[in-house]
């Protein structure tokens, strides 16, 4: 973290001498929440909850971020490395049924490091890694043996889409690459056959943009090519149009019904048979939780 290259962007920022990367944060643990959080796909949240944190900053900085207020890292607190070992522990005990590292990409080293105490300590639920998938598989690996469900984003496939977003032209090649790198780790996804929880495995995100019809089918179609039912596919139409994006046309709408049946109707024609779907006004607000220190 002297000269930071763990994620893409490469900014070679000194973290350690408080010096902000492009994430926004310097080598000092910071997050906003750590609690209960329901509403991941159901073998994440189960009917007892997922053990989120999420960590303040954000390596990708999209234009139409549904979290824009931790992602710009202004929002949240300082927190040890032993601190963040005993929320890990304490969400255990509080019932969750995993630990969930919500956009930790800044901060690996320290959460390798504070995962392999608290497992010292006795944590034995899985360990969740949510996260846009813009990384670097020489980072990833540092979690080897430590996660056992990785939940990566795959946002966009052409270039142009990602460098317009989230000024990151290069973001399919790293993403791909990580997601390859993640089911190494992770393997063939296994869900427990009582609870229906996933015990380890890779769950794909596509937020369905509008008018991003054509790019979704896109990365479905690369998604099952390439992994075939060794990943689960969730197809998300929970975008939110922010006030960030409110001149920035078509990402001031929600998506339409139609264009979200369409990308169900192309799934469903290729093959794709393990995956998630999301029904009824799953556009709103209620799926952003409030960032207000809770449980640190």
């Amino acid at each position: 973290m002297a000269d930071c290259t763990l994620c893409p962007r490469k900014c070679h920022a000194n973290r350690l001498s408080e010096q902000c990367g492009f994430c926004g944060q310097t080598a000092q643990l910071m997050a906003a929440r750590a609690a209960l959080h329901y509403w991941e796909e159901p073998c994440i949240c189960g009917d007892a909850g997922s053990g989120a944190v999420f960590f303040s900053g954000c390596n990708l900085q999209c234009v139409y971020c549904q979290n824009h207020n931790i992602a710009l890292g202004k929002t949240g607190r300082k927190i040890s490395l032993e601190r963040l070992t005993e929320i890990f522990l304490e969400l255990q005990e509080k019932g969750a049924v995993n630990i969930n590292l919500v956009t930790g990409t800044h901060f690996l080293p320290q959460i390798a490091r504070a995962l392999l105490d608290a497992k010292h300590r006795g944590l034995r639920i899985p360990v969740v890694y949510n996260t846009s998938a813009y990384e670097e598989v020489s980072s990833l690996r540092l979690l080897e043996g430590l996660v056992d469900i990785y939940l990566p984003d795959l946002k966009y496939i052409s270039p142009e889409r990602s460098a317009a977003f989230s000024h990151a032209p290069n973001y399919f090649e790293k993403a791909a690459a990580a997601i390859m790198e993640m089911v190494r780790q992770a393997g063939s996804p296994v869900l427990d056959p009582d609870t229906g929880l996933m015990k380890k495995g890779v769950i794909v995100r596509h937020l369905l943009l509008p008018e991003g019809v054509g790019e979704a089918k896109r990365i479905l179609r690369y998604l099952h090519e390439t992994y075939g039912n060794d990943i689960y596919v969730s197809i998300l139409n929970q975008y939110t149009p922010m006030p960030s994006a409110a001149g920035l046309s078509p990402l001031n709408r929600r998506v339409t019904g139609e264009e979200y049946d369409r990308v169900l109707a192309f799934a469903e024609r290729i093959g794709i048979e393990q995956g998630y779907r999301q029904e009824g006004g799953a556009a709103d607000e209620s799926f952003i939780p409030e960032f207000d220190g809770e449980g640190l």
